[in-house]
């Protein structure tokens, strides 16, 4: 059922795939599979050849990233539903923005799709996506939609930044600083293992599933730490000790994670002993949280929690120790 709210559907933790029944995508036609994206996500803008955004304030400028979710790669019909796609899709873009220090203004959607897709599976997507692009008081303004071998979704976002500070750039991170982050860290890798896995998921454990599915950043969060004097972020989407390391190799710098701000907690360790698997593996190595992770003099932003250290020196330390986990995800790997 498509859902267009900000609610997110009351959906079993375990799917069974993407639903098989009603016109297929190229039955219906290329026009058909755009007005079912513009009927679940409507905008203003969406229509002409081109959107036209106003400037949300002056001084403003513009910062702009894209991201793709591919089908087999990134997601499986049998781990989650169309609609979480679609609001994944938003949010490891809209993360991106916020990152910067910026706020999310807009998003457009390019779409390819296998003909014998249903079109129902397009509604649920372009619902999906409406419902978090909503959270942000943002639009789906326009896109493009084509035939091809698989399902593949690639979004990019358009935010403002507004003011006369400088953006939250990863090579901005000072020796003294605290390294900040808002959100958790290794729940979306937990729950991909359990997912999986096969197993029979605890009912308490299905918060570490729907992080996977649907991973959530606070809007204005990067906003808040940018005004609060925060000088470098990034956000969790490739594992803490991949992305902190880039911070910490733009930088220059040494930065030293808290192992104790960083333990894993109750749900983790449950899901790491149901399933055989140290915890810390998620918390170091895990990725797709979206966590944002930035660096400050002062201290951590409201929302934000400590979990680190800068110092002069080069990589990354937990406890002062080499991190007992340093893979991540890569693109080609």
């Amino acid at each position: 059922m498509i859902k267009q709210s900000n609610e997110r559907p009351t959906s079993p933790v375990i799917h069974t795939g993407f639903p098989a029944e009603g016109p297929t995508l190229g039955e219906v036609g290329e026009h058909e599979v755009i007005r079912a994206i513009v009927d679940a996500a409507p905008s203003t803008f969406n229509g002409d050849d081109a959107a036209v955004l106003t400037p949300a304030v002056p001084n403003s400028r513009v910062v702009v990233t894209t991201d793709m979710l591919v089908e087999g790669r990134h997601f499986t019909s049998d781990l989650t539903t169309p609609f979480d796609v679609g609001r994944k899709a938003v949010v490891q873009n809209f993360a991106d923005i916020e990152a910067m220090g910026a706020r999310p203004i807009a998003a457009v959607l390019a779409f390819s799709a296998p003909p014998e897709l249903p079109l129902d599976v397009v509604r649920q997507l372009a619902a999906g996506i409406q419902s978090k692009v909503s959270e942000y008081s943002s639009e789906l303004v326009g896109g493009d939609v084509t035939s091809g071998p698989g399902l593949v979704l690639s979004i990019s976002a358009v935010g403002s930044l507004g003011g006369s500070l400088p953006a939250l750039e990863l090579r901005r991170a000072k020796p003294g600083q605290r390294v900040v982050a808002h959100g958790r860290i290794g729940y979306s890798a937990a729950g991909l293992a359990l997912l999986q896995s096969g197993r029979d998921i605890p009912e308490k454990l299905h918060p570490l599933a729907h992080a996977y599915q649907t991973p959530d950043v606070t809007p204005g969060r990067g906003m808040i730490a940018r005004a609060a004097g925060a000088t470098a972020m990034t956000d969790n989407s490739d594992g803490l000790i991949h992305d902190i390391g880039t911070v910490a190799s733009r930088s220059n710098v040494l930065i030293d994670l808290d192992a104790a701000a960083l333990a894993p907690d109750e749900l983790q360790v449950a899901a790491g002993e149901l399933l055989g698997v140290d915890p810390w593996q998620w918390v170091l190595s895990g990725g797709e949280d979206h966590t944002l992770l930035g660096t400050i003099e002062g201290s951590a932003p409201v929302g934000f929690r400590t979990i680190g250290s800068v110092r002069k020196g080069a990589g990354v330390l937990v406890g002062g120790q080499a991190p007992a986990y340093t893979g991540g995800w890569e693109s080609f790997s």
